[in-house]
């Protein structure tokens, strides 16, 4: 075998990335394909139809046939898609590797977009500030937004340190509590109207509609998130607490003040991904965020995080989030029913946790 192949089989995450392969070259061959209509830039800017005449002599729009998933156009919706859950994912693996669990972070990815939508309103052209500076508005709603979101996944921190109760439990009453708070503060409603400069800077698209905004913080937070956990010395304290919480406790290690970061960081990933979401799709309501549990754990879990502590990797997560999405959007261009997709998802998470306590056997059946 040659050095670079086994180098790269030796990669922690190189069975995610063959997956990812595969699975795009299952989706390029089955998904058939589709008429793409051809716009060009006018005059001034806007896309508009390149229309030609047909044998007829009539006026009929231009289009080309293009796979229906290997195409510029779906390949950017792909990659913003999964921007959303892989920041999510990044700071739901680091709870993971440190033996926890979060399911609160969909509520607090909903109340965090709520709080910073109230504020962006407020400064927006409609609101009572509408007149004031729009950067102090943009600023004053992402702080809202990061402070609200930070301060939700301390709080799960604080009671799980302070109760000595199972984190399942506590993160699923905040799950309840935080998405009541949201809804209470919106009462049922849609919040928009932001300052058209915030939304103009998050929906920045280059080439066919790729969204650079969200990519480009998925990155930063990836980076960030590899090098807290890799070189880091805080980082190896979470490995080690959640490879062995009590061996951890007499090394020296300050559980509780470990436990009540990496909680707040899933917060904080939260309240980043909620900050671009409402930036994108311009209003926030109480019932965004519905299900992304399932879909943030389950890319935490797919990218090589175990369940029982100690295993996991920020750059995992995102292959992870990757392939969750890549599943979605095969369920559409296949045209399978989307009511399937929850029930595909759940499936793999199952197997994922399957196949690493099989590992983890092995592993132990090996040492022994």
């Amino acid at each position: 075998m040659s050095s670079p192949l086994r180098s790269a089989l030796r990669f922690q995450e190189s069975g995610l990335l063959f997956v990812i392969l595969a699975l795009a070259g299952l989706l390029t061959w089955f998904s058939g394909r589709v008429a793409v209509p051809v716009f060009e830039l006018g005059r001034d800017g806007v896309p508009q139809r390149v229309f030609t005449i047909d044998a007829a002599g009539d006026r009929v729009p231009l289009s080309v046939e293009k796979n229906k998933f290997l195409n510029a156009q779906n390949l950017a919706q792909l990659a913003k898609d999964t921007s959303f859950i892989a920041i999510m994912a990044v700071g739901m693996s680091i709870v993971i590797i440190a033996g926890g669990i979060d399911l609160s972070v969909g509520a607090i990815y909903a109340l965090a977009s709520v709080v910073g939508a109230l504020v962006l309103h407020h400064f927006g052209p409609g609101g009572a500030a509408g007149s004031g500076a729009p950067w102090l508005g943009i600023g004053l709603g992402a702080m809202a937004a990061l402070g609200t979101a930070s301060l939700c996944g301390l709080f799960n921190g604080v009671l799980i340190v302070a109760l000595r109760v199972h984190p399942f439990i506590i993160t699923l009453g905040a799950m309840a509590i935080l998405r009541g708070i949201a809804f209470v503060a919106t009462k049922g409603q849609s919040i928009g109207g932001f300052p058209p400069a915030f939304r103009g800077f998050i929906r920045f698209e280059m080439g066919n509609g790729l969204s650079i905004v969200p990519l480009a913080v998925m990155l930063l937070v990836t980076i960030g998130g590899t090098i807290f956990l890799g070189r880091l010395a805080v980082g190896r304290r979470i490995y080690a607490i959640g490879g062995n919480e009590l061996a951890a406790r007499f090394s020296g290690i300050r559980i509780e003040r470990v436990k009540l970061g990496v909680y707040l960081l899933s917060g904080f990933t939260a309240g980043v991904a909620a900050l671009l979401s409402i930036g994108y799709y311009g209003a926030a309501t109480s019932g965004d965020g519905q299900g992304y549990e399932l879909n943030v754990i389950a890319a935490a879990v797919v990218g090589g995080a175990s369940l029982t502590g100690g295993r996991g990797s920020a750059f995992g997560a995102v292959l992870g989030a990757l392939v969750i999405q890549m599943i979605n959007s095969g369920i559409v261009i296949l045209g399978i029913d989307q009511n399937y997709s929850q029930i595909i998802i759940g499936s793999v998470v199952i197997a994922a946790v399957v196949l690493d306590n099989l590992n983890t056997w092995l592993a132990r059946r090996r040492l022994a």
